[in-house]
């Protein structure tokens, strides 16, 4: 059989790498693109009139949770994410991946998200889940770091402790071989139970073994709020330690405080970029609340040690009293803080922790204990904690990209299970597009998809593949209405899909017709050599 060839006529071409947009066609035969701009050609199986149209190249999600959560074999389709425009996405963020998985102590790390004792895992290096996960058809493109919370499980469990140098080396074993094996570098998760005691050393002396093999490190900062200046300077010095390419993953600041010391922040990393020389980047998502676990508001103290040590202070009498104190020194909103996902008690979802305070007749610091303990720390919340000038301030730097910081979902939506994703995994992209160009006026469009295309890939050592509209290179393509893009998901009901994206091409095949998924699984896992 023929491989099927799609002629796009009469758009207007932004090609991901930041020249001008023009008047052209794109040319797409089998699983690549055959021509770019003004052609010759009049014949294809297929010939689309995307005139008054926009073109610009598949979306490449640096951070993405679709693996984490478990969607990637629950909704291979990733519809979710191709509805948006985002044709690859990158797994295993913030510390937590799917492999490698030494022992059964390493797949805990997704505990929070996912009913481990559900699931069906059947490999443990890296090459073997990438040999399952080709088995099953995926909408999107695929490509994975390495959680460094899911590397310490498979050495400690939930030990909170210095390693020995033996228990290193093993750490870095493993990395090693799992970047060997195409892993697209490692990812740290600072803020989590894994992440927050771990000292700098032990992450220098994984990020040079990153360095050595030219791939990045994603870190998840140990504090967004208060603290994000000593953050920085922790990233910044990780990078001039190990002279490893870095990435902040979903740079934002959380509360007034933070809000204060975003563009201090900011003007840190140019300086460190500048003057050092340092390869630091960063990724944001346009929305002003967060998506996090309810748990890494509990004191720093007691998030040293793993699910059951806390579980055991939590439901501790005595102890019990700290752990409210150090919540309540946090002096939180908590008429901003809405139940998300919840495990067990699908009942909380959807309303504030004000809302449940009132209701049961509790203190709101006593209500986040007691729904921890019932759902046994899987407790996910909105929080309306960030600045909209602030993520302005960082899209428009120049060492800045989309991440949606989402989950790729199908028809099969977790509606049915009783909680809220976060709308970025339904309109981050587009969402991006209208408010930065449309409605913004912050970016070009030139620029703005340039952060979502051609950056992202050559972060990810994709730059001579993926992210350009460009011959030879495979075909990725969105076709859009410049008009009409934008986001229509929301916190209340956010499973919908965007509005003025048209067309999407996932290598060569056409997988969203007039926003509607075509039900084709053309995805591809993708290796980093």
């Amino acid at each position: 059989m023929a491989s099927a060839s799609y002629l796009l006529k009469g758009g207007t071409i932004i090609d991901g790498s930041g020249f001008p947009m023009y008047k052209g066609d794109i040319v797409i035969a089998g699983e690549t693109i055959k021509a770019v701009g003004p052609t010759r050609y009049s014949t294809a199986n297929r010939i689309i009139d995307v005139s008054g149209k926009y073109i610009m190249p598949g979306g490449i999600d640096i951070t993405n949770h679709s693996d984490t959560h478990w969607t990637l074999f629950t909704a291979p389709s990733q519809e979710s994410m191709l509805q948006q425009g985002i044709t690859t996405i990158i797994g295993g963020a913030c510390g937590s991946s799917l492999a490698p998985l030494p022992n059964i102590n390493a797949i805990r790390g997704i505990q929070k998200w996912v009913d481990v004792s559900t699931i069906n895992v059947n490999w443990r290096s890296q090459e073997e889940f990438f040999t399952e996960l080709s088995k099953h058809g995926l909408g999107v493109n695929f490509g994975t770091f390495v959680g460094h919370g899911t590397l310490r499980r498979g050495v400690v469990g939930d030990e909170s402790r210095q390693l020995t140098k033996e228990e290193l080396d093993s750490m870095k074993l493993l990395l090693r071989r799992s970047l060997d094996e195409g892993a697209m570098g490692l990812s740290i998760g600072l803020a989590t139970s894994h992440g927050s005691f771990v000292p700098q050393e032990e992450l220098i002396e994984l990020a040079k073994v990153v360095r050595d093999t030219g791939k990045i490190i994603s870190i998840h900062m140990r504090n967004e709020g208060r603290k994000i200046l000593t953050s920085v300077v922790e990233v910044i010095n990780i990078a001039r330690s190990s002279n490893a390419d870095v990435q902040i993953a979903h740079m934002k600041a959380i509360g007034r405080k933070g809000w204060e010391d975003m563009k201090k922040a900011l003007q840190i990393i140019r300086k460190a970029r500048k003057a050092e020389n340092l390869s630091i980047w960063v990724d944001f998502f346009p929305y002003l609340r967060t998506g996090s676990l309810l748990y890494t508001l509990l004191p720093e103290w007691l998030r040293e040690g793993g699910k059951e040590k806390i579980l055991e202070t939590l439901t501790n009498k005595e102890r019990r009293r700290e752990v409210i104190e150090g919540i309540t020194s946090l002096t939180l909103h908590y008429d901003h803080m809405t139940i998300a996902e919840a495990q067990k008690d699908k009942k909380s979802v959807g309303k504030t922790i004000a809302q449940l305070a009132q209701e049961s007749g509790l203190q709101p610091e006593e209500v986040i204990v007691e729904i921890l303990i019932v759902n046994g720390l899987g407790v996910t919340i909105f929080g309306k904690t960030l600045n909209g000038k602030n993520i302005a301030m960082i899209a428009k730097e120049d060492y800045s990209m989309l991440g949606s910081d989402g989950v790729g979902e199908g028809s099969e939506t977790k509606l049915r299970k009783g909680d809220l994703t976060h709308p970025r995994s339904y309109g981050a992209l587009p969402r991006f597009l209208n408010r930065a160009v449309t409605y913004g006026n912050l970016l070009s469009w030139e620029d703005a998809i340039k952060k979502c295309t051609s950056i992202p890939a050559a972060r990810l050592g994709m730059q001579d593949s993926r992210g350009t509209l460009k011959k030879g290179y495979f075909a990725d393509v969105v076709v859009f209405s410049p008009e009409d893009i934008k986001d229509t998901a929301t916190y209340s009901s956010p499973y919908q899909r965007p509005k003025g994206i048209d067309y999407v091409f996932v290598n060569g095949r056409l997988t969203i017709e007039k926003g509607t998924f075509t039900g084709a699984l053309a995805g591809k896992i993708l290796r980093r050599g």
